[in-house]
Order: C-alpha cells, then sequence, then structure tokens
C-alpha cells in the first residue's frame, strides 16, 4: 500500500429516516470536528438538489457551518455543480468563504445537475447552454478568483485576487480530458460510478498540462466506507446505502434508510446485482477487512488521495467508522 496516499471525506449530509435537518448539519459538524483531530485531510460537501436524504443544497452555507467549527481542516465542495449557478456568484461566495478561513478552502466543481430534470430547470435559466458553456465558465472562475488585469471590468468582491484552488470532478472521460487540459488535480466518482476509473485515470496522467496551479497530475478517487468492529456489523450498517441506491432506481425520494437485518426481504436480485457492481469499491467489513480491501484499491489505483464517504444511519456508528479507518497502518502513515 502506498503510504503517503492522503486520506479526506466527503461529507454526503445524509438526512437520515427519523431525522432532520438541523440534527443532520449538527451531525456534519461533528464529523468535520473530529476529521480535523484524526487528522484527515479534507472535508468536502457535495451539491444536491430536491433529495430527501442529502442535507447540503446550500453547499457553500454549509462550508461555513463546518469551517467555523474547526481550525485547520481543509473545506471545500465535492461539488459545486457549475451549470446551476453563475460563475461570479460562486466566486463571491467561495471568496467569502476564503476570506473567513484562509488558506483552507477547496472549490471542487462539477457538470452534472446534482438533481433530477425538472428540478435543474427550476435551478437554471438556460439549461442547454449553461452545459455546453462549462469550459468557458471554468476559465471565467478562474479570472474571477485570480489577480484582476488592467482590462477587467467585472471584479468578484470578494474572490479576486484569492486564488481558491479549483478542481474537476466526474465520473466520464470528458472530465478527465478537461481537467488534464486545465492542469487541474481530478477526482474521480469511483464510489457511485466505478467504470470508467482506470481510463479516466490515464486519460488525465497522459494528457496532463502543467499549469500555474499545479505542476504534475494529481488524483483523488471516491470511496463509500462502511466499517465497524466485526464484519457482520458492518454488512448491517451497510444495507442502508444499499437500500439508497435500490430507491434510486426505483425513482423512490426517501430519507438515508436504518439498516435491515435482511436486505433480501427488502431489495430484489436484480437490484442487489446492481447495487454490488455500482459499489464495487466500497470499503465493508471489520477493521481487518477492510484494510485490505483499502491496500488493493490504493495499490490498482495509484491514487494520490482517497475520499471517503461514510453512508451509516446512526452518527455514532459514522464517528466509530471514522475512528477505526484513522486508526489504520495506512492512515497514520499518511499524517
Amino acid at each position: 500500500m502506498t503510504g503517503s496516499t492522503a486520506f479526506s471525506i466527503l461529507d454526503l449530509a445524509p438526512i437520515a429516516q427519523g431525522q432532520g435537518i438541523a440534527q443532520t448539519l449538527e451531525h456534519s459538524r461533528q464529523m468535520a470536528v473530529q476529521a480535523e483531530k484524526l487528522g484527515y485531510n479534507r472535508v468536502w460537501l457535495a451539491e444536491h438538489h430536491g433529495m430527501r436524504g442529502v442535507g447540503s443544497s446550500a453547499t457553500s452555507v454549509v462550508l461555513g457551518h463546518i469551517g467555523a467549527a474547526t481550525n485547520k481542516i481543509r473545506i471545500g465542495s465535492g461539488g459545486i455543480m457549475l451549470p446551476n449557478h453563475s460563475p461570479l456568484v460562486i466566486a463571491e461566495q467561495f471568496g467569502t468563504l476564503a476570506a473567513l478561513f484562509p488558506d483552507r478552502v477547496d472549490l471542487g466543481l462539477g457538470r452534472a445537475p446534482g438533481t433530477d430534470m425538472a428540478t435543474a430547470r427550476a435551478l437554471r435559466r438556460n439549461m442547454q447552454a449553461s452545459v455546453e458553456d462549462y469550459p468557458g465558465d471554468i476559465r471565467a472562475l478562474q479570472s474571477y478568483l485570480g489577480s484582476p488585469n488592467g482590462d477587467q471590468t467585472i471584479i468578484a468582491v470578494p474572490g479576486s485576487d484569492s486564488h481558491v484552488p479549483l478542481w474537476l470532478l466526474g465520473s466520464s472521460l470528458y472530465s478527465a480530458q478537461l481537467a488534464a487540459q486545465f492542469g487541474l488535480p481530478y477526482s474521480f466518482a469511483s464510489h457511485f460510478a466505478p467504470d470508467a476509473l482506470f481510463d479516466a485515470f490515464n486519460i488525465y496522467r497522459s494528457q496532463f498540462k502543467p499549469s500555474a496551479q499545479l505542476n504534475q497530475p494529481y488524483t483523488m478517487a471516491g470511496v463509500m466506507a462502511v466499517i465497524a468492529d466485526t464484519d457482520e456489523e458492518a454488512r448491517y450498517l451497510y444495507t442502508s446505502l444499499q437500500q439508497q441506491f435500490a430507491n434510486l432506481r426505483r425513482g423512490a425520494n426517501k430519507p438515508f434508510a436504518r439498516p435491515v437485518d435482511d436486505i433480501n426481504a427488502v431489495c430484489s436480485p436484480a437490484e442487489l446485482s446492481m447495487i454490488a457492481h455500482t459499489l464495487q469499491y466500497a470499503i465493508v467489513g471489520s477493521p481487518e477487512t477492510a484494510h485490505a480491501q483499502l491496500a488493493r484499491f490504493i495499490d490498482n489505483t495509484q491514487a494520490d488521495e482517497v475520499i471517503f464517504s461514510f453512508p451509516i444511519h446512526d452518527q455514532k456508528a459514522r464517528l466509530h467508522c471514522m475512528q477505526l479507518l484513522a486508526n489504520s497502518q495506512n492512515m497514520r502513515k499518511s499524517l
């Protein structure tokens, strides 16, 4: 296993069955505080809209919440769905975060809507143009966050001269090519879209062009992690995530489900087969089992950083999972 691999957290802000938004955001705060104590590299939150199981739609606002609760851990978006927004508005939001939390803020960008098409239409005035303009919007964002020049008529205040580092996120070869072309760090969504992982990393690394932000390729890979004291307990906790993906396939918009004793009683064989493929890189088991699974993943991908999501219904079990991962030999080597 590569000892220098950094470990980070993608907090999906799950609105658990039987809980409310305020409790979800408090759980995000608790996770960030513990992540900092345990030595994780960064905590990111993702932009999703209209999902009854995700509480981080106002991503920059939630980042202010966790930034205020911590002192040094990096915070950021994984990601902001840029076609949903004016680049100037995002520059102002993240410029504000950078002023509040200096040298701690990352701006990860995605191209997907982060929601269903009806909600996407409610978010955007011109859906097709905004997706097609993605590369140009990235350039505009770089301009707003960079040092202003004499010919620049539009200035982001806050934002200008903040140099907030950009990341490109994706699950396709397009995003890999774009990240390489722009010379930006690249995070692949292997935690829910595994199929193009290796091709995307190969394209990104082979086509990478150094930039003012980054002089060599830097890769991050997403992993779902459900670690408990025993394999049996971890598999039980994992049934919450299996139910979530079954609900997505069914078009059922529900909160993050409680675990169940028998997943076969609530998911069909076809659903479980689909879920097993989609979550093929998930780390599920005791610390010993998880360590072996993670070692294979890092050895195979050679990722510079792994960003973990902890899709566990119970907050105490989620925090314990974070602790168990941090206790592993690989985590100690990466600090």
